[in-house]
């Protein structure tokens, strides 16, 4: 069997391996392949079976060129860059990879809420310059510093990722109002508590942190009328999806002052464009969409992969999207 990785870099920059993979076939990893090239694309699937592909678009066009496929793996838990419909209609499985993350993302909100409360980094910077040598008074800073104990958070998505968050800022004595389609009211406590209403939450939260999926109904959440429901000063974080937000409106927001802080871990088109608005804003931490990335997490998502085909081979697909 013919495994092809279309664009393995990311997942693997050399730091775990391909073993489980290889194991089941001839496998193929490229680091990179050229989006737009749908020529490339298809000479490297070739004749292969099995295909895995993280940011690489797989279109009907591919589909027709290579007949051979039989299974697609996605190196993500998102699969839009599959035409997933177009697979099913030539009985081509997809399958993605959910869950990997959990931990590290939630931990990696709560990484940039830190910074923005402590500006850890810009005071570490200032000591070796040698600010802290030469000070008169025996401590100095340059920002308001901010304690979380007895703030509320809000988050909207409570699924496994907003759960680990809300899990961490609840230890950290912060009040958890949370936001879904679904409640489990075993996560109810004295802490944390279900609202239906998302007005409710603008208006209550001294945090805003965005853990759900981008949906029509999702995209574009946080804007204009939104952001003036909120609290002067609001902290807004997002490690979901980009679109999640209208950055003009955060721009505007954060130098006015009117949203105290933001911390990003994604934006509306990545790799971020040199005109992104968000990249000239006052009190704005912007993170490469690095939350899902530690090693740990990296190595659980190749494990799923490896499992999903052996599934795939033994007549019992899983995480199948299509």
């Amino acid at each position: 069997m013919k495994i092809v990785v279309l664009d393995g870099y990311t997942l693997n920059p050399d730091d775990l391996d391909w073993s489980g993979l290889e194991a089941l076939g001839r496998c193929t990893v490229y680091d990179r392949t050229p989006l737009t090239d749908v020529e490339e694309i298809i000479r490297r699937i070739g004749d292969a079976e099995i295909v895995y592909t993280n940011k690489t678009p797989l279109s009907a066009e591919v589909f027709d060129a290579c007949p051979g496929i039989r299974f697609i793996g996605v190196l993500a838990t998102g699969y839009n860059v599959v035409d997933i419909q177009a697979a099913k209609a030539k009985g081509i499985p997809v399958c993605n990879i959910p869950s990997y993350g959990t931990a590290a993302v939630g931990q990696f909100a709560i990484g940039l809420l830190l910074e923005i409360c402590h500006h850890i980094g810009h005071h570490d910077q200032a000591v070796k310059e040698g600010r802290w040598s030469s000070n008169p008074d025996w401590c100095f800073w340059d920002y308001p510093l901010i304690e979380l104990d007895g703030k509320t958070m809000g988050i909207i998505g409570y699924g496994r990722i907003g759960q680990a968050t809300g899990r961490i800022a609840q230890a950290m004595g912060m009040h958890v109002l949370a936001y879904d389609t679904y409640h489990d009211e075993e996560l109810v406590n004295g802490q944390c508590r279900y609202v239906d209403d998302l007005d409710e939450l603008f208006k209550e939260s001294d945090v805003i942190a965005l853990h759900c999926p981008l949906f029509k109904e999702t995209e574009g959440v946080i804007n204009k009328d939104n952001i003036a429901k909120m609290k002067d000063g609001v902290i807004i974080l997002n490690n979901s999806r980009g679109p999640l937000i209208v950055e003009d409106d955060l721009r505007e927001a954060l130098d006015s002052g009117k949203v105290g802080a933001a911390g990003l871990d994604v934006v509306s088109t990545e790799p971020i464009r040199p005109d992104n608005p968000l990249l000239g804003a006052k009190n704005c931490i912007i993170t490469p969409h690095i939350s899902w990335a530690s090693k740990e997490s990296r190595q659980r998502l190749m494990d799923l992969a490896v499992k999903n085909l052996e599934a795939f081979m033994d007549g019992n697909v899983v995480n199948r999207v299509n």
